[in-house]
């Protein structure tokens, strides 16, 4: 039987979602969760393998499992066996050929910033606190100049794996929710560091972002916002 599990974690204590020889991360929380809970495990399958101190409200992960709870008693035979920073939050059978990663249509990521004067223990981890003010508008038109199809070469490490840079944005914006200013955006897939490389460089020169949306250089763009602000939303099939 295939799953598919939907999952929140925070990122927080782990070096992201792969697994690492000797290091906490959210596959090998996954995988220990499974093995104790099923027979056989096999195939797992993930549908953003995102970075150490990456946060998930919603992560897709599909598995082969034999020898357990059917799905509707997975999540309860699960969540006891996870670290309490990971839970799943639904489980289903899978139809047909369907792979978390591969079937995604898009995904949907928010980038979170702290606005307030003041920094708050309940945001540490959670957002990057920026209390210096910010042009918004000139934010909202740099979010305005992602949509469509760019070359996001200039916003993922120049040492990459990546061969093919071009890439769709479906939406981008930048919200404001009290004293967190929030960046949006959904795509058909993204790069390594894309997210935050866009934020950081937002946040430095907004208006230079039209100019980098062509293969430009990634010495060109701006920093790499840091990772504890990001969030995986959803995932679209």
């Amino acid at each position: 039987m295939r799953l598919i599990l939907t999952l929140e974690y925070d990122g927080t204590p782990f070096h992201g979602w792969a697994a690492q020889p000797g290091l906490p991360t959210i596959e090998a929380a996954m995988r220990e969760a499974l093995g104790e809970t099923f027979v056989s495990v096999g195939n797992l399958a993930v549908a953003g393998r995102t970075d150490s101190g990456v946060h998930a409200l919603g992560q897709v992960a599909s598995v082969d499992v034999e020898g357990g709870p059917p799905a509707e008693r997975a999540v309860a035979a699960l969540n006891p066996r996870l670290p309490d920073e990971i839970n799943v939050l639904s489980a289903a059978e899978a139809p047909a050929g369907f792979d978390a990663r591969h079937s995604a249509r898009s995904r949907s990521y928010r980038y979170r910033l702290f606005t307030r004067p003041t920094p708050s223990p309940f945001e540490a981890h959670r957002s990057w606190w920026l209390p210096r003010p910010l042009d918004e508008d000139a934010l909202a038109g740099a979010a305005a100049a992602l949509g469509g199809e760019h070359d996001f070469k200039a916003f993922t490490p120049a040492q990459t794996r990546h061969e093919v840079f071009v890439r769709v944005v479906e939406r981008a914006e930048w919200i404001r929710r009290g004293d967190h200013l929030d960046f949006e955006i959904t795509a058909d897939s993204y790069l390594r560091h894309m997210v935050r490389s866009l934020v950081g460089t937002m946040v430095e020169a907004p208006g230079a972002i039209p100019g980098l949306l062509d293969g430009r250089a990634r010495s060109e763009a701006g920093a790499t916002a840091p990772p504890w602000g990001l969030y995986l939303v959803s995932v679209a099939y």
